[in-house]
């Protein structure tokens, strides 16, 4: 039987307030900040086209909001959301909002990005459909099916992939019908920082997780080197603008050193944080995440 996590309880809780407790706001930049990114590099190649940028928007925030709330679904039925969780409360666990529920609005919300990508579909051809169909696929079986992602310490790899090569290299091709290496070489820094962002969560549950048998890479190889590996990680992504310089683009795409400094902040809080603290971490490489993101793409467009 699942326990349910202490803390916010449903009565205290609006309906609006625990659906925006399910979406989880604080991962959205993983979302968004890759669409951004390739519109840049689109844009900076006279390639820009806004009814595909918005679309491709649309569903990459609507596939990451999808994804959080089918994790709620199968973390709860595994017992891995329970009163010593550490991170913030997941609805579905403590009863804020029903399981039932919770799949029914996942189901509509897949469906409708499903749709709305037909129009990405209908512009840039057959390779869009299989990237969509893979990046619903991943979705689901993230924390689903038999041989759940999360649970086997392949998770970061794949947050790399979606969140970095296929969100960048996608929402570019949708605009451009076509695919370059500087391209893919951007996309490498928002999937260094999702991959961060995932490190934070890992890295706080790993005793939690090991207990459920959740085998995240943290849980695998402890929490000293998952915190090296997100040092590696920032280093890569800080690294990608000066690449993507050498490959043509404007000099003013450096402008992303400029959050360093945060960056920088992040990782000493991260050495020094345990448990809850972690939370901060977080959230505030999300932040980073976002401010190199706009100034990067920002700075492609002068």
């Amino acid at each position: 039987m699942n326990s349910k996590p202490s803390g916010v309880t449903g009565a205290a809780l609006t309906p609006f307030a625990a659906w925006m407790l399910a979406i989880r706001p604080k991962t959205l930049p993983a979302g968004a900040v890759p669409v951004i990114l390739g519109s840049a590099m689109a844009a900076a190649d006279g390639r820009f086209r806004l009814p595909a940028a918005i679309v491709a928007l649309v569903c990459a925030l609507g596939i990451q909001v999808a994804t959080n709330f089918i994790n709620e679904i199968y973390d709860f039925r595994k017992g891995a959301d329970t009163a010593d969780r550490l991170g913030p409360t997941r609805t579905v666990a403590a009863g804020i909002i029903t399981e039932q529920r919770m799949i029914h609005v996942s189901i509509g919300l897949v469906s409708a990005v499903f749709l709305l990508g037909m129009y990405l579909v209908y512009t840039a051809g057959w390779p869009i459909l299989l990237i969509g169909l893979l990046s619903l696929l991943f979705a689901w079986a993230y924390t689903g099916g038999p041989w759940p992602i999360a649970y086997s310490g392949l998770g970061d790899l794949f947050v790399f992939v979606f969140f970095g090569l296929v969100a960048v290299g996608g929402t570019y091709y949708v605009q451009a019908l076509d695919l370059s290496v500087p391209v893919l070489l951007a996309a490498a820094a928002p999937g260094a920082f999702s991959v961060n962002i995932l490190l934070v969560n890992n890295i706080r549950d790993i005793a939690t997780d090991r207990t459920v048998g959740k085998m995240t890479l943290p849980a695998r190889i402890g929490g000293a080197a998952a915190r090296a590996l997100y040092v590696l990680l920032t280093a890569v992504a800080y690294l990608v603008p000066l690449l993507v310089w050498i490959e043509g683009y404007s000099v003013w795409g450096l402008l992303s050193l400029f959050s360093l400094p945060l960056a920088i902040g992040m990782i000493g809080k991260l050495y020094r944080s345990e448990g809850r603290e972690l939370n901060a971490v977080l959230a505030g490489t999300g932040k980073v995440m976002t401010i190199h993101g706009l100034l990067f793409s920002g700075g492609l467009l002068f």
